[in-house]
């Protein structure tokens, strides 16, 4: 005996793990952090002791289940602050925060958490303002953003954003692009001097849902 796990153990394992990764996105997704965890086994066809085995508490499965997401985002980040234009920097960390929250279920709920025991994604969130108000500080000495951007309008941005997931996931990314694009004309300087930026193609994702108000035409 060599110590070592067969083959197939191993396979299992990790397939094991995949699906409940799988499973966890979908589950917070739908149901936000507060999902059970019997929940996420269920889904993911698995015992609740293979899900422990794998994820020993709740805190460590949303971790992992959103480390993709999480790296994305520090790539954002660090790609806007060595962008040599500060506009054109924080313009495209706005962009991508929104596309990266459009995409990733539950991830919006994980990033924005205010609950204790997630001090991962409070890290990341501190360093994505951090970010943003070093960000702004230069576009505002260049004349691009206007002088009475807070940091708090990003976070207020991103809290209207989370209805998003509401969209159908065909429509999400386009209209999120749209709203990203809305948003960064409301923080430019003077917006009503400068030439209008075209807008991304609009995207009728509500036509017929039962009980909307709005009009169709």
């Amino acid at each position: 005996m060599n110590g070592q796990l067969p083959r197939s153990v191993r396979r299992d394992a990790r397939d094991n793990r995949a699906r409940i990764l799988d499973a966890a996105c979908a589950v917070f997704g739908q149901e936000g952090l507060s999902a059970p965890m019997r929940e996420v086994a269920r889904q993911a066809h698995v015992g609740p002791a293979t899900l422990y085995r794998h994820f020993p508490t709740k805190q460590t499965l949303i971790t992992d289940t959103f480390a993709e997401q999480r790296r994305a985002c520090r790539t954002a980040v660090r790609d806007a602050l060595v962008d040599s234009d500060p506009w054109h920097g924080f313009r495209g960390l706005v962009e991508r925060i929104c596309e990266l929250h459009a995409h990733s279920c539950g991830f919006p709920d994980a990033y924005m958490a205010a609950f204790p025991e997630a001090m991962d994604f409070a890290a990341d969130r501190e360093q994505t303002l951090r970010a943003v108000r070093e960000l702004a500080r230069r576009a505002q000495e260049t004349g691009q953003l206007r002088p009475d951007f807070v940091v708090d309008d990003l976070v207020l941005m991103l809290t209207a954003h989370r209805g998003l997931q509401d969209v159908p996931r065909v429509a999400r990314t386009a209209t999120s692009r749209r709203f990203a694009a809305y948003v960064i004309e409301a923080f430019r300087a003077a917006p009503q001097a400068a030439v209008p930026t075209p807008l991304p193609p609009a995207v009728r994702w509500w036509t017929g849902r039962p009980g909307h108000g709005l009009p169709q035409g």
